[in-house]
């Protein structure tokens, strides 16, 4: 607890200091909030400050096609702490801006049993805009969804590329992206859906994530459960050797399909809202087996306080 502790005090440094650069090789970690809740915009006028804590654990890594565990009696191979400030604030009724900015903290433990690598730093951070193309409130078809699209700007963090697997591709990307959120069926029941498409300028080793999944909602709660794909379109294979070490590229080709789950309950006045997520990798390639678990509370104020997303 305590080298984690001092972990984030020194990410907390070079946070403050501005201590960014420009190279890039790493797993794909760029601040995300689940369940397509950015398809939803804040309002005019209405800042909402956000924040994220996430912390992860692999026991196993996918490299060259291959599976491999870590043994019976190692440490997790991957553990990485995370949390990150979501702040947003409504230009429009339609337009919101949004920032995606915080600190991680990463430690690899090869599978050889050699002393563990950690690094920390600032996350890669995000800067978006997104435009609300249909709101189902509002729509007099009862077939339309609440659709926005969402162009952001991705910007390399400040820890240690060269550890194996560390937290981000740290690569400068454009993102455009497209969130949906649709009521039907019975009452509270709909579905939503995520798809990005992100130009990794620095690596060059492009991607898209897509996103689909279901939710429930009773009152103020809400439960939700989905599929994620991370597909990358290029890049080299990571490398894992007879000793238990890996070799790891600038440009990993790095692909998963995770299970996400989560649920979260809205405050009936203020709409404080507070969640809980995991996320389980179930299979890839270059890339490790996280299971993710992590919370969130969203805060609105100004504007027209008294009104719910969309309303």
């Amino acid at each position: 607890m305590a080298n984690l502790i001092q972990n984030f005090r020194n990410a907390l440094v070079l946070f403050f200091t501005g201590a960014f650069a420009s190279r890039a090789t790493a797993s794909e970690n760029v601040p995300y909030r689940p369940f397509a809740q950015l398809a939803d915009v804040v309002g005019k006028d209405r800042f909402v400050i956000g924040a994220v804590y996430e912390q992860a654990d692999a026991y196993s890594i996918w490299a060259s096609g291959k599976e491999y565990s870590a043994p019976s009696d190692a440490p997790t191979a991957v553990h990485v702490n995370q949390g990150f400030l979501a702040l947003q604030y409504g230009i429009t009724e339609r337009w919101t801006l949004d920032l995606n900015v915080g600190v991680t903290a990463e430690t690899w433990q090869d599978f050889a049993a050699g002393n563990p690598a950690s690094t920390s730093g600032l996350m890669d951070w995000v800067v978006g805009a997104r435009y609300q193309l249909l709101n189902e409130t509002q729509a007099t078809s009862k077939w339309v969804p609440t659709l926005s699209f969402r162009a952001a700007g991705v910007l390399p963090g400040s820890y240690n590329q060269d550890n194996p697997f560390s937290p981000g591709l740290r690569s400068a990307s454009i993102q455009p992206e497209l969130l949906f959120r649709k009521h039907f069926a019975w009452p509270g029941f709909g579905s939503y859906g995520d798809g990005l498409y992100r130009w990794n300028h620095t690596t060059g080793n492009d991607q898209y994530i897509l996103a689909f999944g279901f939710f429930q909602q009773l009152n103020q709660w809400e439960l939700d459960l989905g599929w994620r794909h991370l597909q990358t379109l290029s890049g080299t294979d990571v490398v894992f050797h007879p000793n238990g070490t890996v070799s790891y590229p600038r440009d990993p080709r790095e692909n998963y399909d995770g299970l996400e789950a989560g649920f979260s309950y809205t405050t009936s006045q203020r709409h404080f809202r507070y969640g809980v997520h995991v996320r389980s990798v179930f299979d890839g390639n270059n890339t490790d087996a996280k299971f993710w678990f992590g919370f969130s509370v969203d805060f609105p104020f100004g504007g027209n306080a008294a009104a719910k997303p969309n309303e």
